[in-house]
């Protein structure tokens, strides 16, 4: 690979290192945010709610700009967004009007660079010709860590919210402005389309795959919408977990899912996607069945581990098979396909809005019950590549899929019928 490929690899890498410390850092604070408003857990769950929602269309429009801009320049603007949004929503006070507007351009900062960095990360897979998604996922999740045990150390010394969010936003700034000019360039993601070409390409792109695909991968964004925002609560409130241990569910469940997604790729390169979500989701049902039945903080925070481990996968085997069937290299399934994203958060805050009234454990018992829906659509992990010299004869750039078990077209292994 060349010096130009790796340095665009490596500002891909911070892309995502910048948007799990920012993410985690927020909502492992989640209790001292609606402490700091006196937030009901119905008005907890509308504020939550609102990010997904306005996360979807930030993510619609960012995938509007790539034709014409590439996803590179959209990423450079948005990705500071997203850490300015965090520091206001620790100066809104106790207002709530100023936290919602603050809550509302994180969402839409978050999704633009959500679209911006999946985007980036699979025309890095399109220029190495293999599979690289889970070791940007898991980079993310190393970030993760970092952010949620900052803020276990950031509760344990009584740090308000500003100062507690302003600290990464800060370090997510200076990292984001210095790596973004390095990020694949428009021409690198595959040939810029005119606007009849764009939607041709869309027609090319056949959505039964990304259906299936999306189903799991929402079912996997609201079980990870629910831990990632009422892990601490349930520690803290049902299992009286101290200050400094509310974030720790949510720091084991990113360890998992580092550990998970670092031998990942290699799992996909030998067995195939199917194979490892479907194990993934075995063992992502137990840590969420774990979960429900915790008697204590520790067991709590060991089946978060659990769950995970298995459920990590799901995310970058959908958007790496995403990827095999977009002949245009364009981005037009990854853009599809992100929406599902935010259906399962925007599904997830709504049901715990809901069930939490109940108590904490019903709030997770949904999530747990359908992620039986990932395990039995695990087969469409692995989707027939779509013939690039047919997108090539239709006027946009061919793009090169993936060397990977799923690369082969032997008629038993996709899962999903011939040409559809």
């Amino acid at each position: 690979m060349t010096v130009r490929n790796r340095r665009a690899r490596f500002s891909v890498y911070a892309a995502f290192a910048v948007q799990g410390l920012c993410f985690a850092s927020l909502v492992t604070r989640v209790p001292q945010v609606q402490d700091a408003h006196r937030l009901s857990d119905g008005a907890l769950a509308l504020v939550l709610l609102i990010v997904p929602v306005i996360a979807g269309v930030g993510s619609v429009v960012a995938g509007s700009l790539f034709a014409r801009f590439g996803s590179g320049p959209v990423l450079r603007v948005a990705q500071p967004g997203v850490c300015a949004a965090m520091t206001l929503v620790g100066l809104t006070g106790g207002n709530l009007v100023p936290l919602y507007v603050a809550v509302a351009l994180f969402g839409v900062s978050v999704g633009a660079v959500d679209a911006g960095m999946n985007a980036q990360a699979v025309a890095a897979e399109r220029r190495y010709g293999m599979s690289l998604l889970t070791g940007f996922y898991a980079v993310w999740s190393v970030a993760g860590i970092l952010g949620g045990l900052w803020v276990a150390l950031a509760n344990r010394l009584d740090l308000g919210l500003l100062p507690g969010f302003a600290a990464p936003a800060a370090l997510g700034v200076i990292v984001s402005l210095a790596t973004g000019p390095r990020l694949f360039r428009k021409d690198e993601e595959g040939t810029g389309p005119s606007a009849e070409e764009l939607k041709a390409a869309a027609k090319r792109v056949p959505w039964r795959p990304v259906l299936i695909v999306g189903t799991a991968m929402g079912v996997f964004y609201l079980a990870d919408s629910v831990v990632s925002s009422y892990s601490a609560k349930l520690l803290e409130d049902e299992l009286h977990a101290s200050d400094f241990a509310a974030p720790l569910g949510y720091v084991a469940y990113q360890i998992a899912m580092v550990v998970s997604r670092a031998a990942a790729d290699l799992g996909v390169r030998r067995y195939g996607g199917a194979l490892v979500v479907r194990l993934g989701g075995i063992v992502g049902l137990a840590g969420m069945i774990g979960v429900v039945a915790a008697p204590n903080a520790a067991a709590a925070i060991a089946a978060f581990a659990v769950a995970g481990l298995g459920l990590s996968v799901v995310a970058p085997v959908a958007f790496s098979a995403a990827g095999r069937v977009d002949p245009t290299g364009l981005g037009v399934a990854v853009a599809r396909l992100n929406v599902f994203n935010y259906v399962g958060f925007v599904l997830g805050a709504a049901i715990a809005g809901v069930l939490a009234p109940a108590g904490m454990r019903p709030v997770f018992l949904v999530p747990a019950v359908l992620v039986v829906v990932v395990i039995a659509l695990a087969n469409g992990f692995a989707p027939r590549p779509v013939d690039t010299g047919a997108a090539a004869r239709g006027g946009a750039g061919p793009a090169t899929a993936p060397s990977s078990p799923e690369a082969d077209p032997g008629p038993s292994r996709t899962g999903v019928p011939p040409g559809a």
